[in-house]
């Protein structure tokens, strides 16, 4: 096992990774942006240290800069967490040059199914099912087109190398295709460094199923199931859950045999995702493989009782997997929602500020994955995501009623945050009955506008925040003496923020 790991990531994913890191008694390093100077996840580690600048290509996409701390700190492993330099095969190569530990797959398996176009290859010698589609880099503008037109519009058209809905574009007319694939080439090139595309046939009403996979060095693999992730805004997953509501044990067989299959074909090692496509009339074809650990990985967690951060670090020490496929099980429904700083009344314009006050979600069955706290600023340099809100339930329902308490019991003050869309979502009828698909919220979620918040959680959050500030502003204090004369007003003291909080 390693000695010193360095998390090459912030925000809540770098506080998942460094309470693995103190799980397993190994040392840790954060890297921190300026703007990140006082985020509490960088606390966490054993050492912290300063990356000059704000934009991400100057902090967490700074190789040169990570590979000088990395020596300076003694670090024998780096682990990249998502986003950033996940999913980067160069990088993890140069950490092996440099006698690194990259905590993930090997760069092989990265280049193999971390393109959409290699993945299409590998899974089509597998015999996975593939969309209907064409590789840009093979043809021309003109044939791609032509191409376009035999697979019938609407079409697809999607960075190779991308993720999160960059460099992705959906055309419904012909005219509007090549302007479309400008676009979708301009925006893959300035997110993932490559103007390669494909173009792919359109289905509407899909639903979004990806399998979780554990592979050692020993040859070992295994499926920890499914995962259901079609509550989308702009190709970017904000609530899932597992297992899937629509999943029968036949076409769980399926998929996840279909997963199997593809990272046996690369040798894969390390925690990794492939996602299906799943028309209403029951088929699958293989999308592309995540090769790092996804952020919605907490819902697979619960039901499987698996760490999978941990399990990680492990596999990427050499370690043997210490369980077979017939010893894993799901147990209960989970479900996660993502928390970002977005007005979703507004158009999901980012809410840039600080934090004043915050109070996460508390109970059983509540799980919150986080890097922030009051005094935390939210930046335009970063993706928005503040927190992960996770529920566990003996069933779909439970979890979902657990979810809904524990979103109203969730107090962000001082930025504007997506809750309560994310409790408006929970409650609609179809979603309640399970009859979701990637185009869910432009079916059923727009125009939204928020309906009054008659939470008793938030109001006296609220009140406790403001006759906290009054106190701070006149400088006003108290000594014990003032209890036995009345005088003393608990609402002033932030220690006592028990006195209404809801059991």
């Amino acid at each position: 096992m390693f000695d010193k790991i360095l998390v090459a990531n912030r925000g809540e994913i770098a506080r998942r990774i460094f309470r693995a890191c103190r799980e397993l008694g190994l040392r840790s390093v954060a890297i921190y942006s300026e703007v990140d100077r006082s985020a509490p996840w960088a606390r966490i580690a054993d050492e912290s240290y300063l990356l000059e600048g704000v934009t991400a290509r100057d902090t967490y996409l700074n190789q040169e800069t990570i590979f000088e701390i990395a020596k300076a700190t003694g670090a024998d492993a780096i682990h990249p967490g998502y986003g950033f330099l996940s999913e980067n095969a160069d990088f993890a190569e140069a950490c092996i040059k440099r006698g690194i530990h990259f905590i993930g797959p090997s760069p092989g398996a990265m280049r193999a199914l971390g393109s959409k176009a290699g993945a299409r290859i590998v899974a089509k010698q597998a015999r996975v099912p593939v969309i209907p589609g064409v590789d840009g880099a093979e043809h021309s503008d003109e044939e791609l087109q032509s191409s376009a037109r035999e697979l019938g519009f609407p079409v697809l058209i999607k960075a190779s190398g991308g993720g999160g809905g960059k460099g992705m574009r959906v055309v419904r007319d012909p005219d509007d295709f090549q302007s479309a694939l400008r676009t979708a080439r301009t925006e893959s090139k300035s997110s993932f460094g490559s103007d390669h595309v494909l173009v792919e046939k359109y289905f509407k009403e899909i639903r979004h199923i990806e399998v979780q996979v554990l592979g050692d060095r020993h040859g070992n693999i295994v499926h920890l199931f499914e995962r259901e992730c079609s509550i989308q805004r702009r190709h970017q997953k904000i609530i899932e859950e597992s297992p899937s509501p629509v999943v029968s044990s036949d076409l769980r067989e399926q998929i996840t045999n279909a997963a199997l299959a593809l990272a046996r074909a690369v040798g894969y090692t390390s925690a990794g995702t492939l996602e299906f496509m799943l028309t209403p009339d029951g088929r699958y074809y293989f999308l592309e493989m995540n090769t790092r650990l996804q952020v919605e990985h907490p819902v697979t967690e619960l039901v499987t009782g698996i760490d999978l951060a941990v399990w990680q670090i492990r596999l990427a020490g050499g370690e043997r997997l210490a369980f077979v496929q017939e010893d894993l099980e799901q147990h209960g429904h989970s479900i996660e929602c993502r928390i970002y700083a977005e007005d979703p009344a507004n158009n999901f314009i980012p809410s840039i500020g600080e934090i004043e006050f915050y109070r996460p979600a508390s109970g059983p069955g509540v799980r919150v994955d986080d890097g922030i706290e009051e005094g935390t600023q939210v930046s335009p340099y970063y993706d928005p995501m503040l927190s992960k809100v996770i529920t566990w339930g003996d069933d779909r329902r439970e979890a979902i009623r657990k979810m809904v308490r524990a979103l109203q019991d969730t107090v962000i003050l001082g930025v504007t945050t997506n809750i309560p869309y994310l409790v408006d979502i929970l409650k609609h009828p179809e979603f309640d009955s399970g009859r979701i698909n990637t185009n869910f919220l432009e079916e059923h979620m727009e125009p939204w506008t928020p309906s009054p918040d008659t939470s008793n959680s938030t109001w006296l959050a609220i009140a406790a925040y403001e006759a906290i500030k009054e106190s701070r502003r006149t400088g006003s204090s108290h000594d014990e003496d003032d209890w036995s004369s009345g005088s003393q007003d608990p609402w002033k003291e932030t220690s006592n923020w028990r006195n209404v909080s809801r059991e």
